[in-house]
């Protein structure tokens, strides 16, 4: 389970900022939290901001962790991390950016991060706490690593760990047990593009495939109201044929080459058909790419993460979910995970949008909705509507989220000129050239 998540120095965050999944003290809709050990967590998580406000970096950040962690034993002496620190600033242009999540794992809590540019690690380091307070594990500071009892699977091992290698991924690569398991860990969340779901469609016709999984996926789509009930997948053997019109003959050639004897899947939602009467006469299968809406296909690539993370209990970090998508169906989504009967593994998802829409009607707690917006030198702050003050005073639960949050007043909107004085210079006459 994640606990929260902390980055800085990179992007456009110039100072640390924390996303918190721990729930706050409040009342609003408990359906929405669940409770691992002592600690009182949150199912979900929902960004707002303007457009380069820094949505994307926050969901990148997480995401680059997530990479650095997987990626850094596999990397040569002379590989790079790929960072990029705040630029916007003389200060922090040349120094690390900071990275750091705190998740339980067997009923512990570990605490894991790293500070690092481009060319090495600067700092990293490892906590484990069963109770309050914390031990740690190992604690790097440049090349020095020093390695707790509790550790063991650290010794000696900081001479083999190179400038830019994780330690954390050295212990791993010599089957560390604790490494291993945080570094599965890793691999339990995932995060994805709302504007790129095509790559997710293998993980939707893999669970289609599942007999246990199929009934609850396909009941979803029912529920929605797509115009189908039905999803049928084939498997189609390449052709030149298919092939698009137009493109080079050597081009065409070497495709031909490259794709011989592969697969593609096909996918057919089945629709019924009826008579003039209004009576059900037959079905008809319509091509899922070619005959169905952009947000029909977006839905149903998006359903393979989504079950897949909610059967499995894990995490999911979504980019621009709402693209394409119409308010009800992004709802539909996200109640996935704040329904304890759809997510009785509670797994969690953040994911960030400008569907105004769930502020009123996705059923959120204050704690759960957050805001980025930047500063006047073009830093991102990240603040939740739970820790917002007016005046002193917290937002009451009773507030019209969504139309506040439309006229600024919890900032982290664009604000925009008044465009009618560009009108007024093109509709003034010409000045002729000779008076």
């Amino acid at each position: 389970m994640l606990l929260e998540f902390t980055v800085g120095n990179f992007l456009s965050f110039k100072e640390s900022v924390t996303l918190s999944l721990e729930s706050g003290a409040i009342t609003d809709f408990p359906e929405n939290t669940f409770r691992k050990g002592k600690y009182s967590l949150l199912k979900s998580i929902v960004i707002y901001g303007a457009n380069a406000s820094g949505k994307s970096n926050l969901i990148h950040a997480i995401s680059q962790m997530r990479n650095i962690v997987k990626t850094s034993a596999k990397m040569s002496s002379s590989d790079i991390f790929d960072v990029t620190p705040f630029l916007l600033n003389t200060g922090t242009e040349g120094k690390a950016s900071f990275f750091e999540i705190l998740f339980l794992l067997d009923d512990l809590r570990y605490r894991y991060g790293f500070e690092i540019t481009p060319e090495k690690v600067h700092t990293e380091w490892l906590y484990q706490a069963k109770a309050q307070a914390e031990k740690p594990l190992f604690i790097r500071d440049g090349d020095t690593i020093e390695v707790s009892a509790k550790f063991p699977e650290g010794k000696n091992l900081a001479e083999k760990t190179r400038s830019n290698a994780l330690f954390l991924a050295v212990c791993d690569q010599f089957n560390g047990a604790i490494s291993g398991k945080i570094m599965g860990w890793f691999t339990f969340f995932n995060t994805i593009s709302g504007l790129s779901h095509e790559n997710y469609r293998f993980v939707t016709s893999r669970l289609l495939s599942d007999e246990k999984c199929r009934p609850a996926m396909l009941a979803f789509l029912d529920k929605l109201d797509l115009g189908f009930d039905e999803v049928r997948v084939e498997e189609e053997e390449f052709s030149p044929e298919k092939l698009p019109e137009g493109m080079s003959l050597a081009m065409r050639l070497r495709l031909s080459s490259d794709l011989k004897g592969s697969k593609r899947l096909i996918f057919k939602a089945r629709h019924d058909v009826y008579d003039l009467g209004g009576q059900k006469t037959g079905q008809r299968e319509f091509d899922l790419d070619t005959q169905e809406s952009s947000g029909t296909n977006k839905v149903f690539d998006l359903l393979g993460p989504f079950f897949d993370t909610l059967l499995e209990g894990r995490v999911l970090v979504v980019d621009e979910l709402d693209a394409k998508l119409h308010p009800l169906l992004t709802r539909a989504l996200v109640s996935l995970f704040n329904n304890p009967e759809t997510n009785p593994k509670n797994a969690q998802l953040i994911f960030a949008t400008h569907d105004t829409n769930l502020l009123n009607y996705g059923h959120f707690r204050r704690d759960q909705i957050y805001f980025v917006e930047k500063d006047r030198q073009g830093a991102t702050e990240l603040y939740s509507l739970l820790e917002y003050k007016e005046n002193g005073n917290t937002v009451r639960k009773d507030r019209s989220f969504e139309s506040d949050y439309v006229q600024g007043r919890y900032g982290a909107i664009p604000y925009l000129g008044d465009f009618s004085k560009l009108f007024e210079a093109w509709q003034e006459p010409k000045k002729s050239l000779t008076t």
